[in-house]
């Protein structure tokens, strides 16, 4: 996806907002009529009697006859191939659930370039992209726009920026054809480390920026619900953590980009991100333990990038991306194979106990997978496995 800044003025603000509200409602109403089903009853109905049946809602309410028919059977359509994925035995996604206000903001365009849309460049940073009921709306020309593109998305975040997606499978950057094999160890304290001694580290919200927040989050618990103070302080964290995002997204394409080029195959831990970050709340019957420390770690976990990292690293090395097993990585040393967890010190430093080698335990670490022989629980080789990337490209291609 080539992502832009897009530039709306009011009034095309409010039609796009517009365009968002009748996408949301009537995922709902699909989402809901899925919900209805109860073993016994008959199936919910598919995307064409949907389809059907919006066109008669269409006839009945002149409110949502005055949005867009396109985009509201393409919020049908985005819902059909939801279903289908939750049922994916192969890789299975998770239910669709409901839309809300503020949070899903977001319509796609679908059709032939020229036709039922089109997209022109007017200068040298201005495009404009053609959006039903808005006319010619604006944005920011940061490259080129992809050739062959058949869809667009226009987004808008919490911040309240709006953005347009075109969809295109970028060509994959081509390997370097050295031969070299890369581990990556991914941590708090250091957000990736490489074999080859390199640390890198996600840039995130700096100290004065993080005070702030904290001020911005006290003043919006004492705000009133509903009042204008209250939005425009969210307003104002939102942006904050936009920002933070946005660091992460940027350093997390730069330094995937580097390392696809730099080598030919890129060995990462198999970590299971969703299970590490799980709250340790607990239930009413059984509550969890030290769930505020739990808390904290899962914030950091999420902030160091590991799955984005991991996922640019998949889009654009296909099949040079290989999980190898994580267990020991650690407590290993990578000279002489010996494993002890007293040798790592600390976060930081790694002494072997059987060869002496002293040595920054997160390389150490990244050194291992790189060797692609990290220990299991049984004592044995963990071996590579390639990751295949093919049946995610296909589902891009078929949403074109």
């Amino acid at each position: 996806m080539s992502r832009y800044c897009l530039l709306p003025s009011p009034a095309q603000e409010a039609v796009l907002r517009g365009h968002c509200a009748h996408a949301r409602f009537v995922w709902n109403l699909a989402v809901e009529q899925h919900a209805h089903w109860r073993p016994g009853r008959n199936s919910a109905p598919g995307y064409l009697e949907q389809c059907r049946q919006l066109t008669q809602a269409r006839a009945a309410h002149p409110w949502l006859a005055q949005g867009s028919q396109m985009i509201q059977q393409q919020a049908l359509r985005d819902f059909a191939q939801a279903v289908g994925a939750f049922f994916d035995p192969a890789n299975p996604a998770r239910r669709p659930s409901w839309r809300k206000a503020g949070r899903d903001e977001g319509f796609r365009i679908v059709g032939r370039r020229g036709k039922q849309w089109d997209v022109r460049r007017m200068s040298r940073h201005v495009g404009q992209v053609w959006v039903p009921k808005a006319g010619w709306v604006r944005f920011r020309w940061s490259r080129t726009v992809p050739e062959g593109v058949k869809s667009y998305r226009v987004t808008m975040d919490r911040a309240g920026r709006w953005h347009v997606a075109f969809a295109a499978v970028p060509e994959p950057v081509p390997a370097p054809g050295t031969g070299e094999v890369v581990g990556i160890d991914r941590g708090v304290a250091v957000s990736a480390a490489l074999s080859t001694g390199e640390l890198l580290q996600v840039p995130g919200l700096t100290v004065r920026e993080r005070k702030r927040i904290r001020l911005l989050q006290r003043k919006l618990s004492r705000a009133r619900r509903g009042s204008n103070r209250r939005r425009r302080v969210r307003l104002a964290i939102a942006r904050l953590r936009a920002r933070e995002t946005d660091r992460r997204k940027d350093w997390a394409e730069k330094a995937s980009t580097d390392i696809a080029r730099r080598f030919d195959v890129i060995r990462v831990e198999d970590l299971r991100i969703g299970n590490m970050t799980r709250s340790a709340r607990g239930t009413a019957k059984e509550p969890g333990r030290n769930v505020r420390a739990k808390a904290g770690l899962n914030r950091e976990i999420l902030r160091s990038g590991w799955g984005v990292l991991e996922r640019r690293l998949q889009d654009k090395a296909p099949g040079r991306v290989e999980k190898i097993n994580a267990a020991y990585t650690s407590q290993t040393c990578s000279g002489c194979g010996h494993r002890d967890p007293e040798s790592r010190e600390s976060q930081s430093r790694f002494r072997c106990r059987a060869c002496g080698l002293t040595i920054n335990a997160d390389v150490n670490a990244a050194r291992n997978i790189a060797a692609g022989h990290a220990a299991t629980a049984r004592g044995g080789d963990g071996a590579a496995r390639p990751v295949n990337r093919e049946p995610q490209l296909l589902a891009l291609l078929s949403r074109t």
